[in-house]
């Protein structure tokens, strides 16, 4: 069950029970105005269809916490330890004064994390976005009206450092190994070669792909939880040599059916593989870990990996 809050917390009304008063200019300050959490209230209370149950907290308690999570990189109990000693960070979530005591329990966290899902973060963050732009324009209207009619323009002076960082951004994939790649593009072949046989000719006979051997082999391997050297080669070259050999069944299916029976993630895939295998193949002859466009990723083969911490360089092997 869900009940809308009454009252809204007031900045210059916030009791700060043993004196003083918030600095309007704090980073969460700043932020709570930025937020419509009336529109973002809206959209959060019809996710409770029902009346029963005990009352959730407020969506500004559940939402801030996730971005405070998030801005400072910590865990949920070091989460509600901050929130309590922090009358800015209460002010925040929505309370109408200071208050020692533990705001909920940390598990609550999950909950919050699965209520305010991947697309209604979208949502929120669409709202505040619009909310901005309204106070950008309103802002502008105001200084314009405030102008002196000699036709004098206002000049407005630049503060603040302005950082751009457009060398990297996060993307959601497996971690890059190339056996593990190779066994995904091995699959993948033989998913399209099995697709090329519904449509090959009556008699012709399906050729042999050893893929239950090859999945074995993978199997073996990846269970070595510290492979040496020249265990990682042997399962290179032998995964290697069952994709080159998927490959060239492809091609002589080719001839018979043609490429017009697979989808267009599949002939995006069997391209993207191709240029895979010769990749791989180069390094693993050079006994290399470098080669310029390394493809890491089957679906993304645009996406070029960098270590953690970019002041140490790009990571060993993936220019």
């Amino acid at each position: 069950m869900y009940r809308v809050p009454e009252k809204v917390p007031e900045f210059e009304k916030f009791d700060m029970v043993f004196g003083g008063k918030l600095n309007r200019q704090n980073r969460w300050v700043i932020l709570a105005d930025l937020i419509p959490w009336d529109k973002v209230e809206e959209k959060y209370a019809q996710l409770f269809v029902t009346n029963n149950g005990r009352p959730a907290l407020p969506v500004r308690v559940a939402l801030g916490a996730l971005i405070v999570k998030e801005k400072k990189k910590i865990s949920d109990e070091e989460l509600v330890e901050d929130i309590r000693e922090s009358p800015y960070l209460q002010y925040f979530l929505g309370y109408e004064g200071y208050k020692d005591e533990l705001p909920f329990d940390p598990s609550m966290m999950v909950h919050f994390r699965k209520r305010l899902s991947g697309n209604i973060l979208k949502e929120i963050n669409a709202l505040i976005l619009e909310n901005t732009t309204t106070n950008d324009e309103r802002h502008d209207d105001d200084d314009k009206g405030n102008g002196s009619g000699d036709g004098e323009t206002r000049e407005v002076e630049n503060k603040g450092t302005l950082i751009v960082d457009a060398t990297c951004a996060p993307e959601d994939m497996r971690f890059p190994h190339d056996v593990t790649l190779l066994d995904e593009a091995r699959r993948k072949t033989e998913t399209i070669i099995d697709c090329f046989q519904n449509y090959a000719p009556g008699g012709y006979e399906k050729p042999r792909t050893y893929r239950k051997k090859a999945r074995k082999e993978f199997l073996t391997f990846i269970r070595n939880r510290k492979p040496r050297e020249k265990t990682i080669r042997k399962a290179l070259k032998k995964q290697l040599q069952y994709v080159e050999r998927n490959i060239r069944i492809i091609s002589d299916y080719k001839e018979i059916v043609g490429f017009g029976v697979l989808t267009r993630k599949q002939y995006r895939d069997l391209t993207v593989i191709s240029e895979l295998v010769r990749q791989q193949r180069e390094l693993y002859t050079h006994k290399s870990h470098s080669i310029e466009g390394r493809i890491v990723s089957i679906s993304k083969p645009h996406v070029r990996p960098i270590a953690r911490g970019k002041a140490r360089g790009m990571y060993p092997g993936f220019p």
